[in-house]
């Protein structure tokens, strides 16, 4: 059993940047791959950035790559996401996600969320 909590999200100016931090609980915590996910008003749930249990591997989506980069430090049991060059189009509820395994795009392959933190993004 993995338990998530989300931190870091806020206010930003069109822009400006964020780093979202995810605390888990559970000693195996490296064992498993993590992911970012957001879903904006209205839309669904899509993957941003995943990162193998090693650190080894990372995943991106097209709209954030070359902006956003996804860490993990399994001595602290957290994964983080540094969101720069922030656009309006950013603006969602950014949530934390666990899996066993290879890295997935798929949010139904992931079996822990977190609440969620929102992030919005002012132009």
């Amino acid at each position: 059993q993995v338990q998530l909590v989300e931190s870091g999200g806020g206010l930003v100016q069109d822009g400006g940047s964020l780093r979202l931090s995810c605390a888990a609980s559970g000693r195996t915590f490296s064992r498993y791959t993590m992911a970012w996910f957001r879903q904006a008003p209205g839309k669904e749930r899509d993957i941003v950035a995943a990162i193998s249990w090693t650190g080894s591997s990372t995943y991106y989506a097209e709209s954030v790559k070359g902006r956003f980069t996804i860490s993990r430090d399994n001595a602290k049991n957290r994964v983080y996401l540094q969101m720069n060059s922030l656009k309006p189009e950013d603006t969602a509820v950014y949530y934390c996600a666990a899996k066993v395994g290879p890295i997935a795009v798929g949010l139904g392959s992931y079996e822990y969320w977190g609440q969620g933190t929102q992030v919005t993004v002012s132009s």
